[in-house]
């Protein structure tokens, strides 16, 4: 596998010459939040910031590097924090703003696609939403059309995880993960998506998949490692793609059967491979009302086919078994 990358953020799509879904980079470089950035976390971010890049409300270390919680194992001695002021680990308060955040022009990614500015744009062959839920979300699923996957879009949400009393687990939603960036009505939003795939080639139409790496176990305690090893999740997608991957039906679309997933080097056991890609439909009676409750802000401007997939998945739910467990 060869992994480059065209952006980090934001991608704008057209149809190409050719039929197919293309999509181009507009910004010249990445903007990220700096707290949990690290070697570990995301090595290539680290790499790209080495040079020539700006930092906001991070901590100053003695020797005029910059200083974030989580970027190394350990802390330095003492910073001048965020706020000026003298810090220690033992004082009390972060050296960096929770929001603190760097920037860094792309070119210098080391990973970075040697077509990243090419205005033909790069071919789009699967789109991904994502959002965090503790359980009922399944870790990976694929939509079984181009209708279905406009309608996971729309559907995406998340648990609070706030401390503020009330907002724990609630549901917040971010449909296309584009609500603090849509300047025009959301259900407008929605139509577009769908009059998109009007426009393209059943044959060339991207994929959908939602992801969620997030999944808990009844203790409490995440079921998937998460970063590097959701490659393994990615390569099932791109088997997808490219016509192989197996896969089962749910209720809620396909997800992989037990041997579609490479899981060589993971001390995963099976019943936690179970528990991460069921689907159980008595999980989904709360989060059905919410996403309905949900929807009704957008009134008569929620395009048919936002309703028209809610009714066929409250369907398919209805008339299916108990679970969908790994097969």
């Amino acid at each position: 596998w060869n992994f480059e990358c065209v952006g980090d953020d934001i991608a704008w799509m057209k149809i190409g010459p050719d039929g197919q879904l293309r999509a181009i980079n507009p910004e010249a470089g990445f903007f990220g939040v700096a707290p949990g950035t690290s070697d570990e976390s995301n090595y290539y971010a680290m790499r790209s910031l080495e040079t020539n890049s700006i930092f906001t409300n991070c901590a100053i270390t003695p020797d005029l590097d910059v200083w974030w919680e989580g970027m190394t194992k350990e802390p330095p001695a003492e910073a001048i924090d965020w706020t000026g002021k003298h810090w220690t680990p033992d004082c009390g308060r972060k050296a960096a703003h929770p929001n603190a955040r760097f920037t860094a022009p792309a070119k210098q990614c080391p990973v970075i696609d040697p077509n990243w500015e090419s205005p033909e744009g790069v071919p789009i062959s699967a789109i991904l939403f994502g959002g965090r839920r503790a359980k009922a979300q399944p870790l990976v699923l694929q939509a079984s059309s181009w209708d279905h996957g406009v309608f996971l879009g729309a559907s995406v949400c998340s648990e609070m995880t706030a401390a503020a009393a009330g907002t724990v687990g609630q549901l917040r939603h971010d449909p296309f993960a584009m609500l603090p960036f849509c300047g025009y009505n959301m259900g407008d939003y929605f139509a577009h998506w769908s009059k998109m795939g009007e426009k393209i080639e059943e044959s060339k139409q991207p994929k959908f998949f939602y992801v969620n790496w997030f999944r808990k176990s009844p203790e409490g305690e995440w079921l998937w490692p998460g970063f590097g090893d959701n490659s393994r999740v990615i390569a099932w997608i791109c088997d997808r793609c490219d016509g192989k991957g197996d896969a089962v039906p749910t209720p809620l679309g396909f997800v992989p059967t037990k041997d579609a997933l490479d899981l060589t080097n993971l001390q995963i056991k099976p019943e936690v491979m179970e528990q991460l890609l069921k689907v159980d439909p008595a999980e989904w009676a709360d989060t059905i009302a919410d996403l309905k409750q949900y929807f009704t802000i957008f009134g008569d401007r929620l395009p048919p086919v936002i309703s028209e997939q809610m009714s066929l998945l409250e369907k398919r739910l209805a008339e299916s078994g108990p679970t969908f467990s790994w097969q």
